[in-house]
């Protein structure tokens, strides 16, 4: 498989490059200048004018603007990265046979719901869905989005080693809203005897997955499926898991979500979603909130206003609860998120339980 990185020219590296620094001085000089500017007013972290006070704050436009524009300048990076490649690209997917050591499995005019098409999720041009490039432009954009600190998919195998349950019989694992398939490779090694499945709405994400897990002769299925709606047998599976996609749904789909991933689950099986929640410190969880509104994620308020808790127990589940995950290199911290200066997502993962 090509690598945009091996092949970016002198150029090309220098603007990444530059991209990637202005995003890390972001996080760890502008935000902790606005923490400090805020602690300085006296405002109370629980006062109504907390956003009124942060807008007001001399750090505040360059904290918001960078955002938007290092994100906007990333894309562009990488969409002229990539583009620029097409020829050889689309000629590496198109050589990869649906049926390999795993296979591939795309629906001949499947219908994408308007909420998924309806924005350039993470102000993407295109979103991830739109063109068979769309998939290698966001694998790219993502490395410098994780501040190189995910190459390799760290934050993957860490969620998989540390969070998922060893289940040394498992025989069906799927992976919900799998995109590029960074999350559902790691799978194959927690799960040697299992299925492992991805299930995405997005074709060209199914696409790059598929071909780079034939690549590194990794038996993956991918199918072309909604995840409120996989199609699999009732209690066929022993984990189900999803990584950064309940976030980018309505309520009402991130419920139906829940409610099938239980109904897959065999009893004793486990399920859980690597995903964001509010810290509880207002000042870093307003700038949260702002960054998806900022990185075109409008369905972030409906994951941290939706019950998921109830929603996993009414749909049979027990067990259930929401952990911080530190992705540096601990994993799962039931105390929280401990003290940190930098802007960072703030990784929870929501888990539970088929009763047995």
């Amino acid at each position: 498989m090509i690598d945009i990185e091996d092949r970016l020219t002198l150029d090309e590296r220098a603007t990444v490059d530059f991209v990637l620094g202005l995003r890390k001085r972001w996080s760890d000089t502008v935000y902790p200048a606005l923490v400090e500017e805020f602690a300085e007013t006296g405002t109370p972290a629980e006062s109504p004018q907390l956003e009124e006070v942060m807008h007001g704050l001399p750090s505040y436009p360059w904290f918001s603007h960078l955002e938007r524009v290092q994100q906007k300048m990333l894309w562009r990076a990488a969409g002229d990265a990539v583009v620029g490649r097409r020829d050889q690209l689309v000629g590496e997917l198109d050589a990869v046979p649906g049926e390999g050591v795993g296979s591939l499995r795309l629906v001949d005019g499947f219908e994408l719901p308007s909420w998924y098409t309806d924005y350039d999720i993470h102000v993407q041009p295109g979103s991830f869905f739109s063109d068979d490039m769309s998939a290698y432009v966001y694998e790219f954009g993502a490395r410098i989005v994780m501040l190189r600190d995910n190459d390799g998919y760290k934050f993957h195998g860490l969620f998989a080693q540390t969070t998922l349950p060893d289940k040394p019989d498992a025989t069906r694992v799927v992976d919900m809203g799998c995109g590029f398939g960074k999350s559902t490779r790691p799978l194959v090694a927690k799960y040697p005897t299992a299925e492992v499945i991805g299930v995405d709405l997005a074709a060209p994400g199914l696409r790059l997955a598929h071909a780079e897990a034939e690549a590194e002769g990794l038996a993956i299925t991918y199918a072309q499926a909604d995840s409120r709606a996989t199609g699999l047998d009732d209690a066929s599976c022993d984990v189900v898991t999803g990584t950064m996609t309940l976030h980018e749904m309505p309520s009402d789909a991130i419920v139906d979500t829940i409610r099938e991933g239980a109904r897959l689950l065999k009893p004793g099986g486990e399920m859980h979603f690597l995903e964001f929640m509010l810290t509880g410190d207002p000042l870093r969880d307003a700038t949260v909130i702002e960054h998806a509104e900022r990185n075109n994620e409008p369905f972030f308020r409906a994951l941290f206003s939706t019950d998921t808790i109830a929603a996993c127990e009414e749909a049979g589940l027990v067990d259930v609860q929401w952990r911080a995950f530190d992705e540096r290199q601990l994993g799962v911290q039931p105390d929280g998120w401990g003290e940190r200066r930098e802007w960072h997502f703030p990784w929870a993962v929501l888990s539970a339980r088929k009763a047995v």
